[in-house]
């Protein structure tokens, strides 16, 4: 029972923290492009629910940590957030109301916060090319499984991966993740056989697997073995950092797009879908995997720690700016839409229909979130005295 009470506290605080950091640096694009403009912001919140502490700054906006931690928000005066607030203007913050600012102005406060969030995840990324460099292997087919994908293919023992997808393979995620990712989709593949330049396409198939972290998930394989041989890192002064961290960035986003349009489309099944829930538990079993490794010292593990909350926090940070871009009421991208349909007509749409797409919007997201969190609660364990990891 103290096992688990354990765990259920670390999961907790990886989730608080982890979720905490990509919100605040969402919310405050929202802040500070609304201020740019002038327009007056009635709350700061980090977390829903009622406050656990606020105060009120000189401009009269309230700064507050609410008690639920599974996001938060910024409320400028007078913005129709959901549908209770259409029409409704708050008094006594310092600034214009939110329906002052033009429907561009409005617009691009929608865009700030995803914004913020895909340079949070340039930022981090470029700080692990700077610290870490870009780790290069050779990788070599050691073995294929008979009749798997793999062999089927024509790859064979000897092998040494070229390219993959079109990407040239530096170290073994170049290969892993085009094939966890396309499971029933066909994968071009470069290797050098024994001096040969060979091409070819492999179909990955899906198997439940564990995914390092104790998890079982479908994952796309082609039934492999490789080797990994470590090469010298890439290394990068700080403008080479910065234009990795950018192509880094557009690259995941592009991943995560393509996973989302093959959930769309029924090629992934909608169980991969993870929310706060699942974020914090891929956090915790990060931190247990890491703590356990008994032949690595106190700074190795703080090293290891590091990079890895980093990688995630960059990760979660492209997911949560892209979730956010959606064209869906209450979500950022709902409000690009009312906004962009001001501006082409020069009229807002009608309060009611605005109530009505919002009320809407609100139920889906939260049957949405209700599905996708019992989902994550499901595949943790970590409410259970037999919970693993």
């Amino acid at each position: 029972m103290d096992g688990a009470l354990g765990q259920t506290a670390l999961f907790f605080v990886s989730l608080i923290l982890m979720m905490g950091i990509v919100v605040v640096i969402h919310e405050l694009g929202h802040y500070y492009a609304g201020r740019w403009f002038g327009a007056a912001v009635e709350s700061f919140s980090v977390g829903f629910g009622r406050p656990i502490t606020e105060r009120k700054d000189k401009r009269g906006t309230r700064w507050r940590i609410n008690w639920i931690p599974l996001g938060g928000f910024v409320k400028f005066v007078g913005e129709a957030q959901g549908p209770r607030d259409v029409g409704r203007v708050e008094q006594g913050p310092e600034g214009k109301p939110y329906s002052d600012l033009s429907p561009l102005q409005r617009i691009v406060v929608s865009l700030a916060g995803p914004a913020a969030n895909f340079v949070l995840a340039v930022l981090i990324f470029s700080v692990m090319l700077l610290w870490l460099g870009s780790p290069r292997e050779t990788i070599r087919v050691e073995g294929v499984v008979a009749d798997g994908p793999a062999a089927q293919a024509g790859l064979e023992p000897g092998d040494v991966l070229i390219s993959v997808d079109g990407k040239t393979v530096e170290n073994r995620d170049d290969l892993l993740l085009p094939v966890k990712l396309q499971a029933g989709s066909d994968i071009s593949v470069t290797l050098d056989r024994a001096g040969e330049t060979l091409a070819l396409t492999l179909t990955p198939e899906r198997k439940l697997m564990d995914n390092g972290l104790g998890q079982m998930v479908p994952l796309g394989s082609i039934s492999m073995e490789f080797s990994a041989v470590p090469l010298e890192p890439k290394r990068y002064g700080p403008i080479g950092a910065v234009t990795g961290g950018v192509v880094e960035t557009v690259e995941t986003v592009d991943m995560t797009v393509d996973m989302l349009v093959r959930m769309v489309t029924g090629k992934e099944p909608l169980s991969n879908l993870s929310g706060p829930v699942g974020i914090g538990d891929v956090t915790r079993r990060v931190v247990n995997r890491t703590l356990e490794v008994e032949e690595a010292s106190a700074a190795e593990k703080a090293r290891a720690l590091a990079i890895m909350a980093l990688k995630i926090c960059a990760l979660v940070s492209v997911g949560i700016g892209l979730f956010n871009l959606l064209p869906f009421p209450i979500l950022d991208g709902g409000h690009v839409v009312f906004y962009t349909w001001e501006a082409v007509t020069g009229r807002a749409l009608p309060e009611k229909i605005q109530e009505g797409a919002l009320t809407v919007g609100f139920f889906l997201l939260i049957g949405l979130f209700v599905v996708v969190t019992w989902g994550d609660i499901l595949e943790t364990g970590v409410f259970t005295a037999t919970g693993s990891e």
